[in-house]
């Protein structure tokens, strides 16, 4: 450790990713406020972690991140013991089986998941870059990024799994992996999800048939398009052989984003549990049930909403303090710091989360290492993710999914692991001209 170390630290990260911590613990003091019962000692316990994050966060920035670059896998695969233990033998809250500890004391595995994949990601992608096949590291990327993900959805937490995504899209372009790979797997994603939305929209929102619509539920129908576009595919491979056109080769492309975004809604349908298909079906309107599963993102909207400009004033909020808003320390952060602290503290988070990946973003261009490009990078992914996911759910423009407010909202875990990015992201900087 040098004190020239110190001094080239990105304090305008670090005081942002600080900033959003207090915030958070503020917050979190007044969601405790209650006029019906005891004060919550929550807040205590997050300026525990908010500390000692601080501290990790210092301890990375001053480490010399390349020392991670050999144990980047054994971190992957230690990370994966974990999480398929946590499977097996964790604790289950709210239905997901999520967490492991001893006694009040527990963590979140899935939280720090998200960053040793992105380290072993990173790594790969530089160690590959020489690499003249796009596909191969594209397809070996998506395999090391799936096999978490897929671990986390059988817990099942699928809001957390989510968050992979974008890290592998991210991290993919800035390797300089080609273009249309990284756009495949986007349409496929995209279209899914809008061919898993369609049917509950026109059952429950515009609550009349669509024969278009009601295919999409029905095995025989999709069997009928499936083999149709497998038909397509066949012949549009037989011309791209013997004719060597190149518009053959997006017909089959084009084929399969269907093939592939038909089978994931399919499957997606066929497992969905009943309360995820409530959030999906009160995302697509809320006062379906007003009182039942649209009652959380009637309530938030009316938390912000009612802050206006200037909003209420600190502890002065009346959506938290009479219990209006389940999970409010949590997953709707968010709407009571919009209440009490209106427009304005709205705007100053939005500016607070835009200066932290905006600051990544550059350590991510100016750094002479890849691996630091990549791990900048993946960070500014998951970060913005977490953020606009967030957000956008408690405005109802989002479904629900349960991602917490990095930073913001309550949990060790989660303020944790997003202290150790912001470390790992200072130390980059610190070490930007050096390879």
């Amino acid at each position: 450790m040098r004190i020239k170390d110190i001094l080239e630290i990105d304090f305008l990260l670090l005081f942002s990713a600080i900033i959003l911590s207090i915030f958070g613990i503020l917050f979190i003091y007044s969601s405790g406020m209650s006029t019906t019962a005891a004060e919550s000692q929550e807040y205590i316990k997050q300026i525990i972690w908010a500390s000692v994050g601080l501290v990790i966060a210092i301890v990375f920035a001053l480490m010399n991140y390349r020392r991670i670059y050999y144990f980047a896998l054994y971190c992957y695969i230690g990370t994966i013991v974990v999480l398929l233990y946590t499977c097996i033998a964790g604790r289950e809250i709210n239905g997901a089986r999520a967490w492991i500890g001893i006694g009040s004391f527990g963590i979140q595995p899935s939280e720090f998941a998200k960053i040793t994949t992105i380290l072993f990601l990173a790594q790969y992608l530089d160690y590959s870059k020489r690499s003249a096949n796009s596909l191969s590291r594209f397809l070996i990327s998506a395999c090391i990024v799936f096999l978490p993900m897929l671990i986390i959805l059988i817990q099942p937490d699928f809001g957390t799994s989510l968050v992979f995504i974008p890290i592998l899209l991210v991290m993919s372009f800035i390797a300089g992996i080609m273009i249309r790979y990284i756009l495949f797997f986007g349409l496929v994603i995209a279209t899914g999800g809008l061919l898993i939305v369609l049917p509950y929209w026109q059952q429950h929102v515009l609550k009349k048939t669509v024969t278009l619509f009601a295919m999409l539920g029905d095995f025989r129908y999709i069997a009928l398009i499936l083999a149709a576009l497998t038909l397509i595919f066949i012949l549009a491979l037989i011309g791209l052989l013997r004719y060597k056109k190149r518009y053959f080769y997006w017909i089959n492309y084009f084929v399969l984003v269907l093939v592939l975004s038909l089978g994931v809604s399919f499957a997606a349908q066929k497992v969905l549990k009943e309360y995820q298909i409530n959030r999906l079906v009160v995302f697509l309107d809320p006062n379906v049930d007003p009182r039942g599963a649209g009652w959380n993102i009637i309530q938030s909207m009316t938390a912000i909403g009612s802050g206006g400009g200037g909003g209420k004033g600190f502890l002065q909020g009346t959506q938290s303090h009479y219990r209006f808003l389940p999970q409010q320390s949590t997953d709707f952060i968010f709407s009571i710091f919009s209440e009490e602290w209106g427009f304005l503290g709205g705007i100053l988070t939005f500016a607070l989360f835009l200066t932290i990946c905006m600051r990544l973003t550059k350590i991510m261009k100016i750094t002479q290492d890849p691996f630091g490009a990549y791990i900048a990078g993946g960070l500014s992914a998951m970060y913005a993710f977490h953020f606009l996911i967030n957000v956008g759910m408690t405005m109802g423009i989002m479904p629900i999914t349960g991602i917490p407010l990095l930073f913001m909202s309550y949990g060790g875990s989660a303020l944790i692991s997003a202290m150790a990015g912001i470390g790992l992201a200072l130390s980059v900087y610190i070490r930007r001209f050096q390879y």
